[in-house]
């Protein structure tokens, strides 16, 4: 009842991961076609990147004019494009005197940024939040206990007594991810939190990074998830969403950071740094945002989302809880033998739904492009209804 057809084989590909379905040949805002012309919707926006939906055409014309003219260049001839990109990005970002760099993912921009830290402040150690996914490779990506001192804000029902723990002397640095947990789990740590982390160390003389690679350009209802928290960031690492599937990153720090990393003799050279073609993508991105008010569009849709859901959840007892900012949301379901969040994916899928899911935490997680119809999402919110009446 619940296979679904894969499409071609995938013989020659390493599998890294589960492979799915091979056959989506066209995709249009958030809309996936296959071989056979079904339709799909997208709640996941790829890898949670395409926040203006599929094939924006503007993109699609910035890539072919850039590419047209000049892609790449060496790391020791920026284009002016790269400066153009980098005050579009420190605007946003609300540093206007900081500098930044490009780069290809958002590991890598979290690595950097954690990196330049640690030479900043001359310390090793760095805090961040033990269910932070902040990378996929490096001292990000191991999280090993001499580099960083894992914080379980769940555990943590009284702020002094958690803060009394934390070494702040050793702490050269706050790597804060504040879009509810790149692991999938959709919970946002408590605000007056977080800010008492900031200030202790800030106190200490350690900097702070915002992880804005899942939680950015508009993600949760507003330019970046550490705008709900009331903190200005000493440095911001973005991805995904910055190139709306292109692979583009940035890194982007305050002016007097920035001049502390440089006179630190920092060198660092990436093939892809500071391309021609990631910016010139990067640029027209947040030109799109901006002037087709798709933030707005998001927080508002966003809210509309969430409170569907949450009619479910009082209607269907086989779900605990909705919960989201913006166009982040999650749906938990009860632990049951007979039907895991793995047969809700797959039935969806069946049905012409994508939805991320995460069996440690029985979640459901959607992160539909800003762009999304409302039509779409009632398309949804019936289908998944009408699954779970059946369970019932």
């Amino acid at each position: 009842m619940f296979f679904h057809e894969k499409g071609a084989s995938m013989n020659h590909i390493l599998k890294c991961h589960e492979i799915v379905k091979t056959d989506f040949v066209r995709a249009e805002n958030c809309f996936l076609y296959d071989a056979q012309g079904r339709r799909y919707v997208d709640f996941e926006s790829g890898i949670w990147c395409t926040a203006l939906g599929h094939s924006h055409p503007r993109l699609g014309q910035v890539l072919a004019t850039q590419a047209a003219h000049l892609m790449h260049l060496g790391t020791r001839y920026p284009n002016s494009i790269v400066e153009e990109a980098a005050l579009a990005v420190l605007g946003i970002v609300q540093m206007d005197s900081g500098k930044c760099t490009f780069l290809s993912s958002g590991s890598e921009a979290v690595e950097f940024g954690a990196q330049a830290i640690r030479r900043v402040s001359g310390k090793n150690r760095l805090l961040t939040f033990s269910n932070s996914y902040l990378a996929a490779y490096g001292s990000a990506g191991r999280k090993q206990a001499e580099e960083w001192y894992l914080l379980d804000w769940n555990a943590c029902p009284d702020i002094e007594q958690c803060l009394a723990q934390i070494p702040f002397e050793q702490i050269g640095g706050f790597v804060f991810e504040p879009g509810g947990s790149g692991s999938g789990f959709v919970r946002f740590p408590p605000q007056g939190l977080v800010q008492e982390l900031v200030h202790k160390v800030r106190q200490a003389g350690g900097l702070v990074m915002s992880n804005e690679v899942t939680a950015g350009m508009g993600r949760t209802g507003k330019w970046f998830g550490f705008q709900h928290y009331d903190l200005q960031p000493d440095i911001v690492a973005l991805g995904k969403g910055i190139g709306n599937g292109y692979p583009v990153s940035a890194v982007a720090m305050r002016g007097e950071v920035a001049e502390k990393l440089e006179a630190s003799g920092l060198r660092y050279a990436q093939s892809h740094q500071n391309d021609p073609l990631g910016c010139a993508v990067a640029k027209e991105v947040i030109a799109i945002l901006q002037e087709e008010n798709l933030i707005e569009r998001g927080a508002e849709l966003g809210a509309y989302f969430l409170a569907g859901l949450q009619r479910l959840v009082a209607k269907r007892p086989l779900l605990v809880e909705a919960r989201g900012r913006g166009m982040l949301l999650g749906l938990e379901f009860q632990p049951r033998e007979s039907f895991s969040v793995e047969t809700a994916y797959r039935v969806l899928l069946e049905r012409g739904f994508l939805v991320g899911y995460y069996p440690a935490g029985n979640i459901i997680r959607l992160d539909p492009a800003l762009s999304i119809e409302r039509e779409s999402i009632d398309q949804f919110l019936d289908c998944l209804d009408g699954i779970l009446a059946q369970v019932a």
